[in-house]
């Protein structure tokens, strides 16, 4: 076995971490495997090996899925840093309530939701999308699906952000969020079934532990993964359903020609601006990936981002193209640690693309203003500043 190429590549940079496609492009042509020294890491950086990894859960753990030891430390024992089979057991009571069948009933609601938000902002004609519709809704989503009241409530979207952001290395980003999403950890420790609205899927997680299908002194992490994986990731994934339309208004177009193509075209969007773009991984022994070594205890950087671009895989990869449904993106992950909440974030970003392509022909906006972040790449402002209604 050969050892794999290296590059000086900073991925947490701040230039990298607001456009990471001219890097990854780079990257990738270099291996599939790139050593990392500056992070200490080696990226996957091609779709195949990304989601060989991804599957591979006995070389590739998810004991290190965060880039500094404080973080993993702290997500010992949550479904989203075990394997098998302690994952699996944490696992089912997490996706008992985001199966197919738990979430049908929700589904009309939140259509309807959506619907009346974007009817009041397309009657404004002007907004800011990422308050106004990419952050307002999934929060009341969220919140109303797990029963959270009073300050939690209040606090739901900068907890969210700060547990992403403490999932980078070591830097600014990561030390500044440390304490916020210490706030968040410390709620989930202490929560009980009595802080959360009857009826919501938050007690039935608390009715699951007392019936012993879940570990003892488990729930709070299982609502912890429900706040801190779920809500800044699909906040991310609908500001930029808006701005890829904007930008693209003849894909639009084409879903409001033919509504079957919403779940294509959020496929698309996954594919095309993923919201976590790196993720972690240790390799519990030495791995070989195409001829090359990833030693035993290393970090691994998995580029979900690098693959959904990888030209092997994808034709014309940095093409917005709402009609090619890439049904096998690696936005959500794949194999066991696939995301778990994904059929709920489909939920909520089918039916915003619902209400924008029946309802908006055209969105006029200034540019989307991003600021640097460790994990999610959203975001932070997008003024819409003239509708032209359908």
């Amino acid at each position: 076995m050969r050892t794999p190429p290296t590059s000086d590549v900073d991925l947490f940079a701040d230039d990298v971490v607001l456009d990471p496609y001219p890097v990854y492009a780079e990257l990738r042509e270099r291996g599939p495997v790139v050593h990392l020294p500056h992070n200490d890491v080696y990226a996957l950086t091609r779709y195949d090996v990304v989601r060989d990894a991804l599957a591979d859960w006995e070389s590739f753990s998810s004991a290190s899925i965060a880039f500094n030891p404080m973080a993993n430390e702290a997500l010992t024992g949550t479904s989203l840093a075990s394997d098998p089979p302690v994952h699996t057991r944490l696992r089912a009571t997490l996706t008992e309530n985001l199966s197919p069948r738990a979430l049908r009933g929700l589904k009309a609601g939140i259509d309807a939701k959506a619907d009346a938000l974007v009817a009041g902002l397309v009657e404004k004609g002007s907004f800011e999308a990422i308050d106004a519709l990419a952050r307002a809704f999934p929060l009341e989503v969220v919140a109303d699906l797990i029963g959270f009241t009073g300050h939690v409530r209040d606090n739901m979207l900068r907890w969210g952000q700060a547990a992403m952001q403490v999932l980078g290395p070591m830097n600014q980003r990561t030390a500044e969020n440390f304490p916020v999403a210490g706030e968040l950890y410390a709620w989930c420790s202490q929560v009980t079934a009595a802080d959360l609205a009857e009826g919501s899927v938050g007690r039935g997680i608390f009715d699951a532990e007392a019936r012993g299908a879940v570990p003892a002194n488990t729930a709070g992490h299982i609502i912890h993964q429900y706040l801190g994986a779920g809500v800044d990731t699909t906040i991310a994934a609908i500001g930029n359903i808006v701005a890829l339309f904007a930008r693209h208004p003849d894909q639009l177009a084409l879903v409001r020609a033919d509504p079957a193509l919403v779940p294509a075209a959020f496929n698309e969007v996954l594919r095309f601006w993923p919201p976590i773009n790196a993720w972690g991984r240790r390799a519990t022994r030495d791995v070989e990936v195409d001829g090359t070594l990833i030693p035993a205890g290393s970090q691994v950087a998995v580029l979900l981002g690098a693959g959904n671009r990888d030209p092997r895989h994808y034709d014309d990869p940095d093409s917005f193209l709402v009609a090619r449904n890439p049904v096998d993106h690696l936005s959500f992950g794949y194999g066991p640690h696939g995301c778990a909440g994904q059929g709920l974030a489909r939920l909520e970003a089918h039916a915003v693309i619902e209400a924008l392509s029946r309802r908006v022909e055209r969105l006029v906006t200034a540019p989307e203003v991003r600021v640097p972040g460790n994990t999610t790449r959203s975001i932070e402002e997008l003024p819409v500043l003239e509708v032209i209604p359908a």
